[in-house]
């Protein structure tokens, strides 16, 4: 039995399996997940979990090369933007458009649905 880090099994072996340059998208509850990609749900009630929850507990197991944010959360979302950037440090964040992240969420590995209801709480995290 595993003793610590990621127990959720879709998202373990994500994180397992994902190579250099792969990317997968986590997102908000609202977030159009894609069909295609594999669906990671954590939803659980509103608010849980978040988006900062996820990305803490990736972030500890995997090397993130760069983070996309959508540019409408810099002026919706800054309190979000600012905790996102201080949890991940010198891990660069790339904006994009809303419609943009949305276009790339369908090519990616996986969609990770959060809990989050702060607008626009989507990234796509690529491995380093």
């Amino acid at each position: 039995m595993k003793r610590g880090g990621i127990l959720h099994p879709a998202l373990g072996h994500l994180l397992a399996s994902t190579g250099h340059t792969d990317y997968f998208t986590v997102c908000d509850r609202g977030f159009p997940v894609p069909v295609g990609p594999e669906r990671i749900d954590l939803a659980l009630v509103d608010g849980l979990p978040t988006l900062l929850d996820v990305l803490r507990a990736v972030h500890a197991e995997w090397r993130i090369d760069r983070v996309l944010i959508a540019t409408e959360a810099l002026d919706v979302s800054p309190d979000l933007v600012a905790a996102v950037a201080s949890l991940l440090g010198d891990v660069p964040l790339e904006p994009v458009s809303h419609l943009e992240l949305k276009r790339l969420a369908a090519a990616g590995r996986a969609t990770v649905r959060t809990g989050d209801t702060t607008p626009y709480a989507n990234v796509i995290l690529v491995s380093g």
